[in-house]
């Protein structure tokens, strides 16, 4: 395989750094264009980005930064985005300008300056599918609405067959699934990905995109309450505070290890089957958000039992999980780490860590705009 050199916007993030020390493992060069932002880095160059990737410090919405981004780079992986549903509802501008627009200046960047880029992917979100994919007993399989505030505030947590108003079982969601937007993140998301791959079929450039599910690991920003819940319920474990769980901590998601999300992106680069495709990369393995902060308090050894909250937020779906079909065929990807695996490795990295504890902050703010109840 030829030596390339690869950019990655949003690079010096948690995911965007295992990928650089995936690719330098490859035989890379990596160029990361990031801003640092404070939400996140605090503004503070992460310790953990490898001192072999050239950093450019920037905007994905500054044509200047962009130009020199891309200058002389071979593929791009565009992960620059803010991340957080609930925040989204809240920020609505700033989400819509950086994912969305940002992605449009990606874009426009590389068609006046005749980039030849032999190939980009761009990280998309499984929350553009709003709830799962289910199976009614009587009606088969579904796709149902969103639950309503009226359902939720009575703490109905499951939703109802649109047919015969029946029990709903979740199945795995396959990648032809209608988007049922919920958030102005999952918008965002869902816009980054059309963006990209309109452009590709437009002007012929190979483009992937990898829809993630709940990606966990070592580097997430711990202090960020918008972050992916495992390290929010780290955070409060690290501050010996129980982790607090929405509704009744049944729901289901797909976490999936970081290291699992490097070999997915390793391969896209390199798989011409892939090109112009929408693939799920999760697991495939549903797993409670009850038994993630379980899995998390024994881990760290606390004695500290997840708090049901039993309070709702606006837009939050119930089950989803991934059907990686696809993502075999297609790439060759195979899971690899398991949830016991993956979160022992996780812990490990934690008692190393120091996290300031922000739950309670954004139960605050997400109260202020009556987004949860």
């Amino acid at each position: 395989m030829r030596s390339k050199t690869i950019l990655i916007t949003g690079g010096a993030g948690f995911v965007g750094s295992h990928l650089a020390d995936g690719l330098l493992r490859e035989g890379h060069a990596v160029r990361v264009l990031d801003n640092l932002t404070p939400q996140v880095h605090g503004r503070k160059l992460p310790t953990y980005l490898s001192p072999e990737v050239e950093l450019v410090y920037g905007d994905v919405r500054d044509r200047a930064a962009l130009q020199q981004a891309l200058e002389g780079v071979d593929a791009i992986y565009h992960f620059a985005s803010r991340v957080g549903v609930g925040q989204s509802m809240y920020e609505i501008q700033s989400y819509m300008d950086v994912n969305t627009l940002g992605t449009a200046q990606l874009l426009q960047a590389l068609l006046d300056g005749k980039q030849p880029v032999e190939k980009l992917v761009v990280a998309s979100s499984m929350s553009i599918y709003g709830e799962g994919a289910y199976t009614c007993a009587g009606c088969g399989p579904v796709a149902p609405p969103i639950r309503g505030n009226a359902q939720l505030r009575a703490g109905d947590w499951d939703p109802r067959c649109p047919g015969c108003a029946g029990p709903l079982s979740p199945r795995p969601t396959a990648e032809n699934k209608p988007s049922e937007v919920t958030s102005v993140y999952a918008l965002s998301k869902r816009d980054q990905e059309e963006l990209c791959l309109t452009y590709g079929r437009v002007y012929d450039l190979p483009v992937v995109a990898l829809r993630f599910f709940n990606i966990y690991g070592t580097r997430q920003a711990l202090s960020n309450p918008y972050t992916g819940v495992a390290a929010i319920f780290a955070a409060r474990l690290l501050n010996n505070q129980p982790p607090l769980v929405f509704e009744d901590g049944e729901q289901q998601r797909d976490f999936v290890n970081i290291h699992d999300i490097v070999r997915a992106n390793l391969l896209a680069l390199e798989r011409p089957e892939a090109n112009g495709q929408v693939i799920n990369i999760g697991s495939g393995q549903p797993i409670s958000i009850s038994r993630v902060a379980e899995l998390l308090t024994t881990a760290l050894g606390k004695e500290l039992p997840h708090q049901l909250t039993r309070r709702y937020r606006s837009g939050d779906i119930r089950h989803c999980y991934a059907d990686l079909t696809r993502a075999r065929t297609l790439l060759g990807y195979q899971p690899q780490v398991t949830h016991e695996q993956g979160f022992a490795e996780l812990v490990e990295w934690l008692r190393a860590q120091q996290a300031e504890d922000r739950a309670e902050t954004m139960m605050g703010e997400l109260n202020a705009y009556g987004l949860s109840a």
